[in-house]
């Protein structure tokens, strides 16, 4: 829009949620919005993660700081809030939203794109798909999404909580069992708790005094990835071309970014090379997540005591600890 496109955008929920998925949000989707505004409005609200603190069930192992300015920085605000501004963004430059209109089909040729709803059909010159992991859009084009789901159920909790230490730092815990658990600030007394476990509150090995309890549940991990992002006229983004595990906390970041390039090429004429660039990203976030999953929850005694001993190492050496973080948010 600020480069002149027209643009309408269609959303299948009737308002906006209350409830959040992504939490992290990185210094490259901070530069990718800050033309438009988004950043500004971003920073001013979210908690900027200072840095993670590794332990071995409650044992701190590690303490490594993310200093301001470094390519590792993370800011840290529920999605809610952070689609509220980019929501306001996207009205301040004149696009048009209708909520309560799911994509229910879709057809092109070698002119436009129109997309079937339950209020008649819009047409357009191109379309981006971002509508999640089972994407109407992609199931229509008859695009697969290979992969696989991981085994077991992972859990989440959404919460408010008093005096709990370090609040601006991301704590991970390894636990036995090769399990996991995760707290990550969203506000000043608010916080998401993850887990390999089915209830990510009892999972964690040290006390958190809990106030109130805004979202709880399990979910599966998935992970794929879409061969093809475009399609003629139509080009993926987000969970409709890949979806993986929350480790480094890379997956609405690796959506800004796709649609950020999908608009540019949009704008640019420059379709092309669209799907390969994307594809190979996203190749790339999928496997660094795994490794570092992977790393998390070794099972094997030796494997889980040199995962300990390089954490220890990071946490006593400031250039590896950065190199360390780097790797799991931004590399």
């Amino acid at each position: 829009m600020r480069r002149g496109a027209t643009v309408t955008l269609i959303e299948k929920r009737a308002a906006s949620s209350n409830f959040s998925r992504a939490v992290g949000i990185s210094r490259a989707s901070m530069e990718i919005l800050a033309p438009s505004g988004v950043s500004d409005a971003l920073k001013a609200e979210a908690i900027r993660l200072d840095g993670v603190i590794f332990h071995s069930d409650s044992r701190p192992l590690a303490r490594l700081s993310i200093p301001e300015g470094d390519r590792g920085q993370v800011w840290a605000l529920a999605q809610d809030r952070t689609e509220h501004h980019l929501t306001e963004a996207f009205h301040r430059l004149g696009g048009t939203m209708h909520m309560d209109r799911p994509c229910t089909g879709l057809s092109q040729d070698a002119k436009s794109v129109k997309v079937a709803t339950p209020n008649g059909p819009i047409e357009a010159d191109f379309a981006i798909a971002a509508d999640g992991v089972r994407s109407t859009v992609r199931n229509t084009l008859g695009l697969e999404y290979h992969g696989h789901d991981l085994p077991g159920e992972w859990s989440i909790a959404d919460v408010n909580a008093r005096d709990w230490p370090d609040p601006a730092m991301l704590h991970g815990y390894m636990l036995s069992g090769g399990n996991v658990a995760v707290v990550v600030p969203m506000e000043k007394a608010r916080f998401r708790v993850i887990a390999s476990l089915p209830d990510a509150l009892k999972a964690l090995p040290v006390h958190m005094d809990v106030t109130k309890v805004h979202r709880a549940g399990r979910f599966t991990i998935s992970i794929r990835q879409t061969e093809d992002y475009r399609a003629g006229r139509v080009l993926l983004a987000g969970d409709a071309a890949h979806c993986h595990s929350p480790v480094g906390g890379r997956g609405m970041n690796l959506g800004i970014a796709d649609a950020a390039e999908a608009a540019q090429r949009i704008v640019e004429n420059d379709l092309d090379e669209y799907g390969e660039s994307r594809h190979l990203v996203g190749k790339h976030v999928i496997e660094q997540s795994e490794k570092r999953r992977r790393m998390l929850q070794a099972t094997s005694p030796l494997t889980r005591s040199a995962v300990e001993t390089v954490l220890r190492m990071a946490g006593a050496f400031e250039p590896l600890g950065r190199r360390l973080v780097r790797g799991l948010v931004a590399d």
